[in-house]
This record gives C-alpha cells, structure tokens and sequence, in this order.
C-alpha cells in the first residue's frame, strides 16, 4: 500500500480521537476518558485532509438544533426505517432551494446519500458499472478515482490548467475515447483549486452533449468562494436537464455526519435510490433532520459566513507561506477559495519521498502521484489548508519550505552529473 495513503488513515483516526501521534515516537491508541481527543501539542501539522477546521464547529448552536429536534414531537418516526431516499422535509428543502438557484428542472429528483463518496459509488454502479470508460480530471480527488477503478470502469484522464479542465484535450478525447460519464469540479478542484470560467464551461458542456457524455458536476466546494465572482454551474447552463448534480453539508457543515445528495434526471435518480436501497436501505435519518433543522433557522448561514472568514485568512497564508518559504523555481495554484492549493516543486524533487522527512519533521501532507491519473505528478503535492489554524499553516509551510529546498539543491547537483553520464 502506498505510505501517503497509510498516512491519511493515520490522519484521519488521530481526527476522531482514536489514535495519539507523537512526534519522533510513533502512533499509539489513545488511553483514558473514551471519546478523549490526543494531546493538541503531540499532533502534526497536518495538510494531508482536505476538511473545515473543527474549532469553528459552533457546538452550542449545534447542540441546541439536536436538541429541539428531539424534542419533536415526530422524531420517533424518524427512528424508525425510512425512504431510501432520504429525509423526505430535507429533501423538499434542498430541492426548493436548487430550484430558486436554477440547479434543478421540472424533469429533476434529488437522492440523499452518505456523503458525496456514496454517490459516486452509486453512480459508478449506474453509468460504468460494465467496464464503460469514464473521463476524468487530471490530478483528481483520489476518492473518486478509487471510486471508479475499484467498481471497473476504464479512466480516461483529462489535464486540468490553470482555467480548469483541458477542453483542448477534452475534444481530441471524447471521440476516441466515447466515455460514459465525465466527472468535473468546475469550483475549486480538489487538488488544485482551480476553477473554470464561464465560457469554458459553456465549451464543456456543447463538447459532452455533442458525444453523447454524460456530465457528472462535483459542486461540493461551490460554496466556499472567498473572492472574486461566482460562475454558474454546469447544471445552471445545461439546457437539455442530463447533468448530474453532487452536493454535500461535509465541506460547509459538519463532515462527520455524511449527508450528501444527487440531482439528476428522474430517470437516473430511482436507478440510483434502488442501487442505494440494496446497500443499506436509507441513510440516516436523524442526522438528516438536525441538518435541515440546523440550515432553516439561519444557523448554518451564520457558520458559513465564518467559515468564509477564516478560509480567506488561511488562504491568504497558504499563498504568503509559499512566496516566502518555496525553493525557487516552484510553482504553485492561486485558488479564490476551497480548501486545496497544488504546489509543483523543481524538477527532480520527490514529494512521496520527501513526504517521510516532512512527518519526521512534524507537518503531513499528500504528495501528487496520490492524485494522478496518467500524467506524472511526482513533483507535486497538495497543500489542504483549511483545517489548519493561521499559525499552524504559516510554520508548517516554513517547515516545508526548508526541507524542499534543501531537496531542490540535491536535484540541482544530480542533473548536471546525469548530464556528463
């Protein structure tokens, strides 16, 4: 198994409290109260996990949305089994509001799921579920990815620039290629950032409809603009009602309680809730309710909005960081908003390899070839910022920044002698 990948497990269990990293010693299972988080001063700096900081969570206002929903007097039937297809009040909710926002047609459903990973396994099941070739980004979220490959679907890799999805490629692609689905982040792509502008997605989708392609659209960091204008989504601009919508409450609420959902045709949406129904007959339905509870009072307005303070803060010094502490010739992605900056360090470098120093050193990351698809990215690694506190990103970086250089100057020294070879 690949180190990066052990080490965002690792990551991601020292997160829920289960595990305690120390530093220079190793992992251990965390001892004591149950539910005790480890020690904050034995933790790494960690830009590994691509997620909203947990001190912003408001736990008051949370606790009381849990707590006037308990008190309902309807809530013993939302313990009860429900629909598969979610929260029938939250499901009109989020449906009333993709209609105001143009995100949903008269021919249109919705399907609540267990976060957006479920939808794309219910998704890779529907449209490749026999080995049909699926387009998609290049880096790319590397659950998406494992989504797709695990159910044998044959990827087809787009590059992805500095405006977004390589539309050039896209076009000599999609005739050869003749994929199934094309699964796109137009807003803030994970890993990189980057977001494509209006005619470029316009291109998109006249490039999809033309070859018959289905449009999957991640909209999941849609929301997380810091500055700059908002583009329509892809599901705004289509006309003809075949593009898929993903959304999710995990990167504007609360991760941990997995409530994400589709909009799609009608059609596609029941293929989906039966698929879903065969898995684990319905999500769950209480975390549903305290969500839908928690957006119509105005309180997940009021978290959002300091949500978008504090991405901008640590955006702001993700991007000052790198200008500061970076070996020269690096090259780094400019994102308005989302949680992720691509950084590409000189030519010759390893960020898998420099991954191990750098956790010996105290800060975590992922390196590129974690996301890759076809191109190399053995250079590259994804730098998550916003789960991480001001003072945290700035002295992680410059960690970082240390051991990259140190590791650029090796490279500088290795490709003349290659040279003479």
């Amino acid at each position: 198994m690949n180190r990066a990948t052990v080490s965002a497990a690792y990551e991601l269990l020292e997160g829920e409290g289960l595990i305690n990293g120390q530093v220079g010693r190793g992992s251990f299972v965390q001892a004591g109260v149950p539910g005790a988080a480890p020690a904050r001063e034995d933790r790494l700096i960690s830009f590994a996990t691509s997620r909203p900081l947990a001190d912003l969570f408001p736990l008051d206002e949370f606790r009381e949305t849990a707590s006037e929903v308990i008190a309902d007097p309807r809530t013993p039937a939302i313990l009860q089994l429900g629909s598969p297809g979610g929260y029938a009040p939250l499901r009109q909710y989020l449906m009333d509001e993709a209609r105001r926002d143009g995100l949903a047609g008269p021919g249109d459903d919705i399907l609540i799921t267990s976060g957006c990973q479920q939808a794309l396994d219910l998704l890779q099941r529907e449209l490749a579920g026999g080995g049909q070739t699926v387009a998609v980004e290049d880096p790319v979220y590397t659950g998406l990815k494992n989504a797709f490959l695990r159910g044998g679907a044959r990827l087809a890799a787009v590059p992805v620039d500095e405006g977004g999805l390589d539309l050039a490629e896209l076009a000599r692609m999609l005739p050869r290629e003749r994929p199934a689905a094309l699964v796109v982040s137009p807003d803030f792509q994970n890993p990189t950032g980057v977001s494509m502008g209006l005619d470029s997605r316009r291109e998109l989708l006249r490039l999809a409809r033309e070859s018959g392609t289905v449009v999957i659209e991640n909209g999941m960091y849609a929301r997380l603009r810091y500055r700059g204008q908002a583009q329509l989504a892809l599901k705004a601009l289509d006309d003809t009602g075949s593009t898929v919508l993903l959304g999710s409450f995990s990167k504007i609420a609360f991760p941990g309680l997995r409530v994400g959902w589709v909009i799609g045709p009608r059609p596609l949406i029941a293929r989906l809730t039966e698929a879903k129904q065969w898995c684990d007959l319905h999500t769950d339905h209480l975390s549903q309710a305290i969500l839908l509870r928690f957006a119509g009072s105005g309180r997940l307005e009021r978290h959002l909005a300091r949500m978008l303070e504090a991405g901008a803060r640590g955006l702001d010094a993700t991007l000052g960081a790198l200008e500061q502490h970076m070996p020269q010739g690096t090259r780094w992605t400019r994102p308005e908003g989302g949680m992720n900056v691509w950084v590409t360090l000189p030519a010759g470098t390893n960020t898998t390899e420099l991954a191990h120093e750098a956790e010996r050193a105290g800060v975590s990351y992922l390196p590129g070839p974690v996301f890759a698809v076809a191109r190399d990215a053995s250079s590259s690694l994804r730098i998550s910022f916003a789960g991480a506190p001001v003072d945290q990103i700035r002295s992680g970086i410059a960690i970082l920044g240390g051991i990259f250089r140190r590791a650029a100057e090796r490279a500088a020294v290795r490709e003349p002698a290659l040279a003479l070879v």
